[in-house]
């Protein structure tokens, strides 16, 4: 009798074994990577079921899918405190656009950012997808019938399953839905200005292409180079032969008041001026 129960973990023994060697023999680690906690839900009392970055920004997009509010943060580390903002909604689970602070979802758990940092949700319990901007909570595809269904169209007469997802393709400035209750991949075409991204001149206050830069500053260079030199030369144009330095200057300042050297240089450091 006392030889079953050593057989019995002598068998338990040998499938572990089996299994872990089964796991390392198709595993293979590549090093040079870590994981660390960034975002603790725990600390913060959220459940960030779903984050993207917003574009052109260091901020980004955390859902709270326990209570359907989207915050706000700037992109974490372990060793700095995360600040969450505010983004829309107001907490209770429900179906209301409008203002961003008094929106509500229900129960979303995907969504996805364009170009210009607005934010489409895939709101599942209402059928529905929403679009966060900064002017507000909007409706832009289903949920008028408030009811499950698999039909294109205009935004009011399409319908959705309670199970899908968003991504948003800039190549086609699109979002494709993965309508995983109805096993279809549909698209909608957005807006052309949600799709382009402002040019580097107009980013921000006091941007400007870099050419201009460089003309302005080879219009002060060519300026201050003639001030410099004007001491030395205009001893030398009063005093040099007719046949010599009159021809440079004749050749170098044409169209140019020429009746004495130093009319002729400051005729071209006007010249100059005006042509920055």
């Amino acid at each position: 009798m006392a030889a079953a129960p050593s057989l019995f973990y002598f068998l338990l023994a040998l499938v572990t074994a089996s299994l872990f060697l089964s796991v390392e023999a198709g595993l293979i680690l590549e090093d040079g990577y870590t994981v660390t906690t960034v975002i603790d839900g725990h600390d913060l009392n959220i459940n960030p079921y779903h984050v993207l970055p917003l574009p052109h920004s260091s901020d980004l997009v955390v859902l709270n899918y326990a209570t359907g509010v989207f915050y706000s943060a700037a992109f974490p580390t372990s060793s700095k405190e995360v600040v969450l903002r505010p983004l829309a909604g107001d907490g209770k689970l429900g179906f209301s656009d409008g203002e961003l602070g008094s929106a509500q979802f229900n129960k979303p758990k995907n969504f996805a950012v364009d170009l210009k940092g607005n934010v489409y949700v895939a709101d599942k319990a209402n059928h529905a997808i929403r679009k966060i901007s900064s002017s507000g909570v909007t409706t832009i595809a289903g949920g008028y019938s408030n009811k499950i269904g698999n039909k294109d169209g205009p935004a009011q007469n399409a319908t959705f399953s309670n199970d899908f997802e968003l991504v948003f393709v800039a190549q086609q400035c699109a979002l494709l839905v993965a309508d995983h209750g109805n096993q279809l991949v549909r698209q909608i075409t957005l807006k052309s200005e949600d799709c382009t991204t402002a040019s580097p001149a107009s980013q921000g206050l006091g941007a400007a292409p870099w050419w201009i830069l460089g003309l302005a500053l080879s219009c002060v260079f060519g300026i201050a180079v003639g001030f410099a030199i004007r001491p030395y030369v205009l001893p030398r144009l009063r005093t040099g032969t007719s046949q010599q330095q009159p021809l440079l200057v004749q050749q170098d300042m044409e169209a140019l008041d020429n009746q004495s050297g130093e009319r002729s240089l400051d005729s071209l450091l006007r010249h100059q001026k005006r042509s920055c």
